[in-house]
């Protein structure tokens, strides 16, 4: 206040100070709130830093566990760390040799993700296991191969000859659909994606099906006539598709159903981490390392 008085009376002095007083108080409290909410803003947006933000300032990157088949799926995993480390994470990888252990270990909270299988698989191994395991995004198709056992040609296959095949169910519906397209046997009509033995309802030539565990079907080879083997066994064993006395075509049932997923817990397909890995997975670099690397045996799906 300007003062436009000469004289000012002790009674107004003294209610001046007062008013003063109180004024200051007020200004205090009001600074005061006004720290406390700049403080929750603070806090607030720092609580969504982002992991690249993080990493740029710290240069730390958070990890993420997935369980994974040597081949292809740990080679592609192992492409795609670079474009994740990028985006402020890095992969660690566990390998396995078996289509079980990554699903109960991911299920148990051991692994972030894992990537080995298809769809059609992971919801038979649900309903199997009673686990809750999703896919968080299709990344590539591996075409299944009838290979070269002791017989070197499927025009050639005698009767009752033996033809190795997978064990469990969707891939043994699988290497069945690819034996029909052969003309090798006649399925039911309605048989599709579930088929099995039993529903073979022509086989001309006798032809007997060895129900062998996926990942022993490139060491039984020698012992049968030919073997149907899945793609990354295949890879894994040193065939090409090239090899291979026949190969599902492009079109199939089976190339539009199989592509191999990345499988998470129930709830987490959108977690940052995972949409990062996914991004990762089906960048340009990957995709180039795909078709540089496996010559038709993994075929990416983006």
């Amino acid at each position: 206040m300007k003062k436009t008085f000469g004289v000012v009376t002790a009674a107004v002095l003294a209610a001046a100070s007062i008013a003063g007083c109180s004024g200051n108080k007020a200004a205090e409290t009001t600074a005061a709130e006004t720290t406390a909410a700049e403080t929750t803003a603070a806090e607030s947006s720092a609580a969504e830093t982002t992991a690249e933000e993080t990493t740029a300032s710290s240069g730390e990157l958070q990890k993420i566990v997935v369980g994974a088949s040597p081949a292809p799926h740990a080679e592609i995993l192992k492409a795609a760390n670079d474009v994740l480390k990028e985006k402020g994470y890095e992969l660690e990888i566990k390998e396995y040799v078996d289509y079980i252990q990554p699903n109960l270990a991911l299920e148990s909270g051991d692994l972030d993700a894992n990537y080995f299988q298809h769809l059609p698989y992971l919801e038979s191994f649900n309903k199997e296991n009673g686990t809750n395991l999703v896919s968080a995004g299709a990344i590539h198709y591996e075409p299944f191969g009838v290979y070269a056992g002791k017989t070197t040609s499927l025009d050639e296959l005698q009767d009752g000859a033996t033809i190795a095949v997978p064990n469990d169910t969707t891939n043994e519906a699988r290497a069945l659909l690819l034996l029909e397209a052969q003309g090798l046997i006649k399925l039911k009509e309605d048989a599709g994606l579930t088929a099995t033995k039993n529903d073979i309802v022509e086989n001309p030539k006798n032809l007997q099906l060895y129900e062998v565990e996926a990942a022993q079907l490139p060491r039984v080879i020698g012992d049968v006539d030919v073997a149907v083997i899945n793609g990354n066994y295949a890879i894994e064993a040193g065939y090409k598709v090239s090899d291979a006395l026949a190969v599902e075509a492009s079109d199939s049932l089976a190339a539009t159903t199989y592509g191999n997923v990345v499988a998470v817990r129930a709830g987490e397909e959108n977690d940052p981490a995972i949409q990062a890995l996914i991004e990762a997975l089906t960048s340009d670099e990957v995709k180039a390392f795909i078709e540089s690397t496996y010559d038709g045996a993994v075929v990416p799906l983006f």
